[in-house]
């Protein structure tokens, strides 16, 4: 237990409450002790979970004060039930807590179609807020986790206007990663004073660098959701977007969420690698986004990773699929600073092939054709990715 992972006036907690068949932590609790402003973005699918579309309704105020997670069941395509679930967990924690139900947000993950043991988790409420407190985060962070091979959790101290404000991230997220305006799950807590319309646009800012910025297997998941919660007990003065001395804040928060999104790859389901893809010399940012991705999602690029093999063919063979128009002459392909492809033809790979043996690596395209770039994070594909999702049931 990290007892330096603390965020004045939140207090955390998670317990097993049996949801996954067993001893591990299921179900967390975060808590401002005081109304926080809050943000959220969420998942585009059409197939949205009972706590998505609760959650969506109850953001549209921008104030809330706890949130309930929990793992092992998505409470999603479940129909009236798992509507009558997600607001019975709401009541439930907000009865204990003493606060307005509209001030609870709710949040699932795990497998989609089966409903919510209810029970399991209004049984189990009494001792989540009994163990609450402010060194709670690190369970937090363990009891949403569900493929994941370890929980992700990020801090992050900083000034605003004087005064040193606190920053805190976790996140789950291993298997159906490409979020479109969410990750799996993201909670990300500070004690800063903000204001809304500026907590709204630095959140968003982050996220396009962040969690919409990474793909596991170019699956979207019916629960993917993303809140940030910001209490003002740190007792700077009020910022907004036109405030100054706001640039530590947010390059803080900006780091925080670029590391749980990387974290999130890494965890990719079986991964070996982290890779970078960045798409550069783009007309449009949108045409950098789509050969990003291109690359980023293709099998055949991941499976070569995997292999550690330098298939340049591979790789322009996706940017050449994305829809976008370039001079396929102007092309540049590099993996780190080994060039693989220029003016049309390839250059040996065998300088690379000592590259694609580290964990972390980095593929750079060059356009040459405006001046617009795109980075994204994504993994390789293994066997055992495949292992997980044929046995991982619904």
């Amino acid at each position: 237990m990290n007892n330096s992972i603390q965020v004045p006036g939140f207090l955390g907690n998670g317990v097993a409450a049996g949801i996954k068949g067993g001893r591990d932590r299921d179900l967390s609790l975060i808590f401002s002790e005081v109304p926080a402003r809050a943000v959220g973005m969420f998942t585009t699918n059409r197939f949205k979970a009972a706590p998505v579309i609760l959650d969506v309704e109850r953001i549209k105020k921008g104030i809330a004060q706890a949130i309930i997670v929990n793992s092992g069941n998505a409470n999603a395509a479940t129909g009236r039930d798992g509507a009558e679930d997600a607001a019975a967990m709401s009541r439930v924690v907000s009865k204990a807590l003493g606060i307005e139900d509209e001030l609870v947000l709710v949040a699932s993950t795990g497998i989609i179609g089966e409903k919510l043991p209810i029970e399991k988790i209004t049984q189990s409420v009494e001792s989540l807020v009994g163990g609450l407190s402010a060194d709670g985060m690190p369970f937090v962070a363990e009891g949403i986790v569900t493929t994941d091979r370890f929980p992700k959790i990020e801090y992050r101290k900083c000034f605003v206007r004087g005064e040193e404000v606190t920053i805190c991230g976790i996140a789950k997220g291993a298997g159906m990663i490409e979020p479109n305006m969410a990750t799996m799950l993201s909670f990300i807590i500070t004690d800063a004073d903000i204001d809304e319309s500026c907590l709204t646009s630095l959140f968003k800012e982050s996220a396009g660098k962040s969690f919409n910025a990474i793909t596991v297997d170019g699956c979207m998941s019916t629960n993917d959701t993303a809140i940030m919660l910001a209490n003002g007990v740190a007792g700077n003065s009020p910022v907004s977007e036109t405030s100054g001395n706001l640039v530590e804040f947010k390059e803080a928060l900006s780091d925080v969420m670029v590391s749980l999104a990387k974290s999130i790859v890494k965890d990719g389901e079986g991964a070996t690698k982290l890779i970078e893809i960045v798409v550069e010399g783009a007309k449009l940012a949108v045409d950098a986004r789509a050969i990003a991705y291109a690359i980023a999602n293709s099998n055949l690029v991941k499976t070569a990773f995997f292999g550690e093999d330098p298939n340049w063919g591979r790789i322009i063979s996706a940017a050449g699929s994305a829809g976008v128009p370039f001079s396929t002459d102007s092309l540049e392909l590099y993996i780190e600073n080994v060039p693989l492809f220029m003016n049309g033809v390839g250059i040996s790979g065998e300088q690379a092939a000592g590259i694609m043996k580290k964990d972390n690596i980095r593929v750079l395209v060059r356009l040459g054709m405006g001046k617009k770039t795109f980075s994204v994070y994504t993994s390789d594909l293994s066997h055992e990715y495949v292992d997980i999702n044929a046995l991982y049931r619904s």
